[in-house]
Order: C-alpha cells, then structure tokens, then sequence
C-alpha cells in the first residue's frame, strides 16, 4: 500500500489547490486511509486493507496517508477522528467512513461505492 504526500496525492486523487469541485484524477477507484501511528484502531484496519489491497488488485488502489506528517492533506478533508476511510470512486462523490470497520463492512462499501457501475463500462 502506497502512502500519499500531497504531491502524489494531487496526481492519484485530487488536486484541491486548481479545482473546488470534485476531481478525481486517479486511474482507478480508490480508499484513502486516514491513519496515526499511535491510533491503537489504526492498528485493526491495516491488515484488514493489506488483505483487500491483495484481494482487489488491478480493480482498487488502497493508499495511505499518515495524519501526523500530512497535516495540511487531513486538515483539507476536515479529518477529526482516525482511522478515517476516504472511498472514491471513479466517477461521483467520494464518501467518508469512520472508525475501525469490520472486514465485511469495507467489502460492501467497495462493491457499493467503488465498482458499482465499473463492470458496465
């Protein structure tokens, strides 16, 4: 899993400096995870991604991104609570979850929000 600075995050997300509407400029849907180091729910959801990371590869980018060194990127999406979930698909509005989800919440969430649609194309 890839961890976004803000340059790569403008480049496989959305550039929040040129657009004010909803951009996304990533190739495929992705979740953005919201983490700390020392956020102990963090710790439950990483492996949890990892594994739908392996399970979804080639139909879903999960990236990273660390609140604690990206200040300026969480501050940009209002983020208060971690682990906070950004799931953006391919084409719509992204939506934000919250918490340590189970397994089986995140893969309803993928197949809702990010493929729903993605196989007609």
């Amino acid at each position: 899993m890839e961890h976004l600075t803000k340059e790569t995050f403008f480049e496989k997300v959305f550039n929040y400096e040129e657009n004010k509407d909803w951009k996304f400029e990533g190739k495929l849907p992705c979740i953005i995870d919201f983490y700390a180091d020392w956020c102990q729910p963090c710790k439950i959801v990483s492996p949890i991604l990892e594994e739908l990371s392996k399970e979804y590869d080639g139909k879903i980018n999960i990236y990273k991104v660390n609140t604690e060194e990206q200040t300026e990127l969480s501050a940009a999406f209002g983020i208060r609570s971690i682990p906070s979930l950004l799931f953006c698909p391919a084409d719509g509005q992204p939506q934000m979850a919250q918490g340590a989800l189970p397994k089986e919440t995140l893969v309803q969430a993928i197949n809702d929000v990010l493929l729903k649609g993605a196989e007609a194309k």
